[in-house]
């Protein structure tokens, strides 16, 4: 019978800590809010949170996974909020402001950000780099321009909804239904590179030409991770629409969209860990700055926000801090975890463990094998018969 701990070892914590750690986050503050002991201001921090890290998720899908530069994410979470806002206010009369309206909110908001996603994502098939870039830029000019000189959505007041609901989806708890959605989030993007899909579109991000030799349908895969983080960045705005009372194309616009790409460069291209990590930094540095530099500072909030994100890639980038960086980073210490997990001397000779026998061979024996050229050699004489 196999101990539990050696159960426990072969369990791959590493690619579920990033589910484990908004769990806890979830349980934590879900309890606190439940005592009372959470303030307003903390639970709409959290909030931004969530909503920054299914943006920054999104969007690595595309930039990172796929290797295509997008400067509109902000445009498709505008859709979002504006057409599951409309949809909100106008369900809100004939069946209340509870879970059935916002999960129809949710679905129109992305459904139709999922839409213009395949759009804009026609485009990414023949053009690449800083065309594409100004493509995807001026789609989401566009977009603002559009709903801001609306009057159906109330042109430059902007569109006033209804500001959070009943129920679980009440100010006090709302930033659960914001976690929740990361966990979708992360399970739609990390599921879908683990798969044959995600392994193909890592392969046109690496060579297209390859790609499309070995009979991968660049253009199929291409939409579909336009798409996918179209629809994510519908279920931000949607949500971005349900914790603000007015919802104005003003915040949606070029400058929205580039932070939310330094949240996926400071993280790492493709590293989904690192995007909720630069995500939850840059959005705490914003939100934090905004509060302590009022009146007359206010002009340093910019100054300081930029000279910190200055720091920040010099530190990943530096060669000088090289060393310290491999020495004392998160992946070290899951490195050493897992080495400890697998000691050699817990390792018994059975052939059910040889995922965990280890294969490196010391140095100094291979230096010591004798390579010399066997001169007395001589081949065997062929049978009869034989050629």
């Amino acid at each position: 019978m196999k101990k539990r701990s050696d159960i426990f070892r072969r369990i791959p914590f590493k690619r579920y800590i990033n589910y484990l750690a908004v769990a806890a986050v979830m349980l934590v503050f879900g309890v606190l809010a439940a005592a009372g002991g959470l303030k307003s201001s903390g639970s709409i921090l959290l909030e931004k949170i969530a909503i920054s890290i299914i943006l920054s998720v999104s969007l690595s899908l595309v930039v990172g996974f796929l290797g295509e530069l997008s400067l509109g994410h902000a445009g498709f979470m505008c859709v979002g909020a504006y057409l599951g806002g409309i949809t909100a206010k106008l369900l809100t009369p004939r069946i209340g402001n509870g879970l059935p309206t916002f999960l129809l909110a949710l679905l129109v908001g992305a459904f139709c950000a999922g839409v213009l996603g395949f759009v804009i994502g026609l485009p990414a098939l023949r053009l690449k780099g800083d065309y594409l870039a100004i493509v995807t830029l001026a789609f989401g000019e566009i977009v603002k321009v559009l709903f801001q000189q609306s009057a159906f959505f109330g042109g430059n007041l902007g569109l006033t909804t209804p500001k959070y609901g009943t129920g679980v989806l009440s100010k006090q708890y709302f930033f659960l239904i914001a976690f929740l959605m990361v966990l979708l989030s992360l399970a739609v993007v990390q599921n879908l590179m683990r798969s044959k899909h995600g392994r193909a579109i890592t392969a046109i991000r690496d060579n297209e030409i390859a790609a499309r030799a070995t009979g991968i349908d660049v253009t199929r895969y291409k939409l579909l991770a336009f798409i996918v983080s179209a629809c994510l960045a519908g279920i931000a705005g949607v949500l971005f629409n349900y914790t603000n009372s007015t919802v104005q194309a003003d915040k949606f616009g070029y400058n929205y969209s580039i932070e939310i790409l330094v949240m996926v460069v400071l993280g790492g291209m493709g590293n989904i860990n690192g995007s909720i990590l630069s995500a939850v930094l840059i959005t705490f540095l914003n939100t934090r700055l905004q509060t302590v530099l009022t009146g007359e500072l206010a002009v340093l909030k910019d100054i300081l926000y930029a000279l910190i994100l200055v720091l920040i890639v010099i530190y990943n980038n530096a060669p000088a801090l090289k060393n310290f960086r491999e020495k004392y980073s998160l992946r070290k210490l899951f490195e050493k975890l897992q080495r400890h997990g697998n000691d050699p001397a817990r390792v018994k000779d059975d052939a059910a463990n040889w995922d965990v026998i280890p294969t490196k061979i010391p140095m100094d024996e291979v230096l010591s094998v004798d390579l010399t050229a066997q001169t007395d050699y001589t081949p065997d004489k062929p049978t009869k018969g034989g050629k």
